[in-house]
């Protein structure tokens, strides 16, 4: 028959039956009686969530930022504050393309009709589009 003994010491070992020698350690953690939703947010308190998030939402985009925070932060700085990545955005309503792009659809003169299968028919080599089959 073998007996179990517990040595309360620095660290707590095991050892089974007589054998002294064979110690098992353990690891002892304190179990948090928190809500993950709360432990989260403690973790990341600086971040402001959406307003329009639910709970369950909100645990799920932490955990994905607790997961891939190197991306997002470096070591133990708060979210978004990487050092010598800062960049300005200049944010405006006026449109990007210019005014040939614009314009509203029409059948293409026959030129720009060759132009443009041309294009298209370069697509697929660069990888910007495949070709598929239909019926």
């Amino acid at each position: 028959m073998y007996g179990i003994d517990i040595h309360n010491s620095k660290n707590r070992h095991i050892s089974i039956g007589t054998n002294k020698e064979k110690n098992i350690s353990l690891d002892v953690y304190q179990i948090s009686a928190q809500d993950p939703l709360e432990e989260l947010l403690n973790e990341f308190r600086e971040t402001q969530l959406g307003t329009t998030l639910t709970s369950k939402q909100k645990l799920s985009l932490l955990k994905m930022l607790r997961k891939n925070r190197p991306a997002f932060a470096i070591g133990e700085e708060p979210l978004g504050k990487i050092k010598g990545h800062d960049i300005e955005l200049y944010l405006d309503v006026e449109r990007t393309y210019p005014p040939m792009l614009r314009r509203p659809p029409y059948p293409a003169s026959l030129e720009t009709r060759k132009e443009i299968e041309k294009h298209i028919n370069e697509l697929p080599d660069m990888d910007f589009i495949r070709n598929i089959e239909y019926n």
